[in-house]
């Protein structure tokens, strides 16, 4: 049983490095169909805050599942090590969906391809099975003796800079779908260094995680997070260009400031 466990996670965190080189080149010619680059021709669509909620929560309701059958499950190490990501999909999967359907107009807001949501949703639950396995089961906390938490605490640093930039940008996006209208130029704060501060947050917060974790399942994520959102900051900075012309700040970056 155990020799089928762990080979099953094994095959679990190659699959998650496999993944990752044919999402950033399909994203590099073919935008997935929702928000700013919504269009037909993908299928059936359903409200966008009932997709963000389903495609979400198989991380943190896989989390909660596997979590206690964990050898580490009553390991304070473990426990304090899962929550700032149980923190982050709490916030995805519960807070987020319910601010965008407070502050959106159901009657004017495009709907979200249930087949994208199809695919966020296999992804979290192969992401979520790797992460939460590996805090509650296969992570060797006694020999890391002090490097635990100094990694813990330089990675929680970053993670958590990462989480404010990235549910900060959220509330200015979804707060300029109550003006109506239709899209405006995002201003203020991150907004003036990169097209997508929240996806640059959230780049930081698997950097973070990564840290944290000190784990080859950590930084697969970090890197899919990158392969995923770097290549659609691209293409919304270059729609940003397009729709607003001269009246978009030429100084902005797509995601890293000063860089990219």
């Amino acid at each position: 049983m155990a020799s089928s466990d762990q080979t099953f996670f094994n095959n679990s965190l190659l699959a998650l490095y496999l993944i990752g080189p044919p999402t950033f080149i399909s994203l590099r010619f073919l935008q997935a169909p929702y928000g700013k680059h919504n269009r037909p021709g993908w299928g059936p669509t359903m409200s966008p805050p009932l997709a963000w909620f389903l495609m979400e929560s198989p991380t943190l309701g896989l989390t909660l599942l596997l979590f206690p059958y964990g050898q580490h499950s009553s390991n304070p190490q473990a426990l304090i090590l899962m929550t700032p990501f149980l923190f982050h999909y709490f916030n995805r999967t519960c807070l987020y969906p319910l601010r965008l359907y407070r502050n959106t107009t159901r009657k004017t807001t495009p709907g979200f391809p249930v087949s994208v949501a199809s695919m966020a949703f296999v992804f979290n639950l192969l992401n979520g099975y790797l992460q939460s396995r590996w805090v509650s089961h296969y992570k060797d906390y006694e020999s890391e003796n002090g490097w635990f938490w100094c990694r813990f605490f330089v990675g929680l640093v970053v993670f958590l800079c990462g989480m404010g930039v990235n549910v900060w940008s959220d509330r200015v996006l979804v707060g300029l779908k109550t003006e109506g209208g239709g899209y405006k130029i995002p201003k203020g704060g991150w907004f003036e260094l990169v097209s997508c501060p929240n996806y640059f947050g959230e780049i930081v917060e698997w950097i973070g995680w990564a840290v944290m974790t000190w784990s080859l399942a950590g930084l697969g994520f970090m890197l899919y997070t990158c392969a995923n959102l770097v290549p659609r900051a691209r293409a919304n900075h270059r729609w940003y260009l397009e729709k607003f012309g001269e009246d978009y700040p030429k100084s902005r970056k797509a995601v890293i400031p000063f860089l990219y």
